[in-house]
């Protein structure tokens, strides 16, 4: 391939949002001019380009322009963002990379070529190891890591252990529930639409799920699905569901905090308190939040375990597909509704 000068596209953060969900107003695409020849690449760098990228509800987070205390320091204005992505060497300045490599970077810029040190890359991927390479952004990216972290980490349910996912049709939660399934776990989720509930217990091997919406009352739907109580709960919503979980815990329970997705739109004078934190203490609940770069020492021991699953049919996952780089505002915003299914993930398209 020649090549000297590309003309890439690449999203960047126009402004904050501090309240809703980003739109193109936020989001927006230019067209850059780029030099890939090798001699204008710095020594201990790669060019790379993109194929598939990573939408994520951490990086909703990063463009509120407010520092409440969650997750990543904000994007800086006017500049690309990253996410995590795979993506295709095209020229390089370090031995451990040559020419067409496949590679998984956790902090890939949101554009279609870029040139970028090769420290960042996290592994080389083989094309031909039988796995779908947007399935490393899936079970084997930030959803499945999560997930595994979760229970497996945080969580650690024994066998007939009454586990609770909320959000459990997203990236996270379809994960999350079928690892729960191979510790021989009791697992129900909550989802957002009767179809989800449906995908849940026939694809994804949940015990049992129930549409949020159409619960007025959460409290008693737990005491519907839990008669036993909850020993294991994974939250990716927070807010009421939250609450009522914390009426249903068992004593000694675990909540491994991944995420509260319910109030990443949401400034934190407007978010919904819980006002039962008191169960905590009388109960000897374990509740902790996590991010996942404090446990990338156990990356590795994840993605041997992740890998074997996969080539065995033990896990599966659900991928939502954009094209191009200029639907990727609209990719993540999918992620706040409803009737989103699966992981999400935009295939860059040059």
């Amino acid at each position: 391939m020649t090549f000297d000068i590309v003309e890439s596209k690449e999203c960047y953060l126009a402004s904050y949002a501090a309240e809703g969900v980003p739109t193109t107003e936020h989001l927006k695409i230019r067209t850059v001019p780029l030099s890939l020849s090798l001699d204008s690449i710095p020594d201990a760098h790669v060019a790379l380009q993109a194929l598939f990228i990573s939408v994520d509800p951490y990086l909703r987070t990063r463009m509120s322009g407010l520092d409440d205390g969650l997750y990543s320091p904000q994007y800086p204005l006017n500049k690309v963002i990253t996410a995590f992505g795979v993506g295709k060497v095209l020229r390089s300045k370090d031995d451990m990379y040559g020419e067409g490599d496949v590679v998984l970077c956790p902090l890939l810029p949101v554009a279609e070529y870029c040139v970028m040190p090769s420290g960042v890359v996290v592994r080389k991927l083989d094309p031909a190891a039988g796995i779908p390479l947007p399935e490393y952004l899936s079970c084997l990216g930030v959803p499945g890591f999560a997930a595994w972290v979760g229970i497996h980490l945080l969580g650690d349910p024994k066998p007939g252990s009454n586990v609770f996912i909320s959000a459990a049709a997203g990236g996270v939660g379809m994960v999350a529930g079928q690892l729960a399934k191979l510790k021989g776990c009791r697992v129900i989720g909550s989802t957002g639409s009767d179809a989800k509930v449906q995908l849940l217990k026939e694809e994804f091997g949940y015990d049992d799920a129930f549409n949020y919406n159409k619960e007025t009352n959460f409290d008693a739907a737990l005491s519907k699905y839990f008669p036993h109580g909850i020993d294991v709960y994974l939250d990716n919503v927070g807010g009421k569901m939250l609450e009522a979980v914390l009426n249903h815990v068992n004593h000694h329970a675990r909540i491994p905090v991944c995420g509260m997705i319910s109030q990443y739109n949401q400034t934190w004078i407007e978010r919904e308190g819980v006002r039962n934190l008191l169960n905590i203490v009388g109960k000897g609940v374990r509740m902790e939040g996590y991010l996942l770069s404090s446990y990338l020492d156990k990356f590795a021991d994840f993605t041997v375990e992740m890998e074997n699953y996969i080539k065995q049919g033990k896990i599966s996952s659900k991928i939502k597909v954009y094209e191009g780089i200029e639907n990727f505002a609209e990719s993540l915003g999918s992620l706040f509704s409803s009737s989103n299914t699966g992981k999400v993930i935009v295939e860059v398209k040059p």
